[in-house]
């Protein structure tokens, strides 16, 4: 692990990005991710990975600034279908103000995209997943079940309506709750992506030594979420989150196994997960409000218990 002086967030925590000061009132923020398509349609796709991207520097309260392109792409597809990946990805970066500056491509057997973000932000004013604070609010700011969803979609068991709505939430930028988020000064947050909101939740609760509850029946959920999990169309990480939660979260007995599933699902380009103090909380509302984010309070903080994390 590195470590430098003015290295003020690394990997140690498993943050959503790095922070590197530069002076005493600007740092670098830098993160990078890419994966294989989720969708069927490329220009959707490439809307989706840099989205998901760009969350990262989001959650940390930052200000994207440049982006590079990193692709994989076998030599004998379509050069079509890789032009439309990159307007997607062109298209979200431009909408996050962003500049694209370059990127790398290499040959491969399957097609893989994804953006390395660099963004600005002030040294004292970093959210890291490692603020909250017993008594804070728990706030999360897109529904669940992408995973499920997107599962379903491969094997042909969701509709096209609901195609268009995962397509749309999951290419949709962080921005506008990131900006509430630093509006009242939140003591935490990250996004919630591949870890599913328990894996998430665990690494907040983790990093700032607290217990955070959960409640079941507060979570914002994607249209047949429940239903798909259900069906059977649980991604495979959803079982490798379960394995590594083993013995970290306590789930109560009462909570609809479905929305168990729900809840250990990866997502792509999830809403934030934000810990606001009490006295913040209907301020940061009506921050979500402003800004048409559909937010809402899914739990709170607690003294460090027997476990990280709780859900009831």
């Amino acid at each position: 692990m590195s470590t430098h002086p003015d290295l003020l967030v690394g990997f140690n925590k498993a943050d959503d990005a790095g922070v590197f000061r530069l002076s005493e009132t600007v740092a670098l923020v830098q993160t990078v991710d890419f994966f294989p398509p989720i969708v069927d349609d490329p220009f959707d796709f490439g809307r989706i990975a840099a989205a998901n991207a760009l969350s990262d520097i989001y959650a940390m309260g930052g200000r994207p600034l440049t982006a590079l392109n990193i692709v994989g792409f076998p030599a004998a597809m379509d050069p079509w279908i890789l032009g439309e990946i990159l307007r997607g990805g062109a298209q979200k970066i431009e909408e996050a103000g962003a500049v694209i500056v370059g990127g790398h491509s290499v040959n491969d057997k399957e097609v893989k995209y994804g953006v390395a973000v660099t963004g600005l932000i002030d040294p004292r004013k970093v959210v890291t997943n490692a603020g909250a604070r017993p008594g804070d609010r728990i706030y999360l700011t897109k529904p669940l079940g992408t995973g499920l969803i997107t599962t379903g979609l491969k094997r042909g068991a969701v509709d096209p309506a609901l195609v268009a709505l995962v397509t749309a939430q999951m290419a949709e930028l962080n921005r506008e709750a990131a900006e509430a988020m630093v509006a009242v000064e939140a003591r935490a947050a990250t996004d919630i992506t591949g870890f599913g909101l328990l894996g998430h939740a665990y690494e907040m609760a983790a990093a700032s030594e607290v217990t955070i509850r959960l409640a079941a029946d507060r979570l914002p959920l994607l249209p047949e979420a429940a239903r798909l999990a259900g069906a059977g169309m649980i991604p495979g990480g959803a079982g490798a989150n379960r394995a590594f939660l083993a013995g970290k979260v306590s789930v109560a007995p009462t909570v609809d196994k479905n929305l168990e599933h729900v809840m250990y699902d990866p997502q792509t380009s999830g809403g934030l997960f934000v810990a606001v103090p009490p006295d913040r909380a209907l301020q940061f509302e009506r921050e979500l409000q402003k800004r048409s984010v559909p937010g809402r309070c899914i739990g709170e903080v607690e003294p460090r218990g027997a476990v990280a994390l709780l859900v009831a």
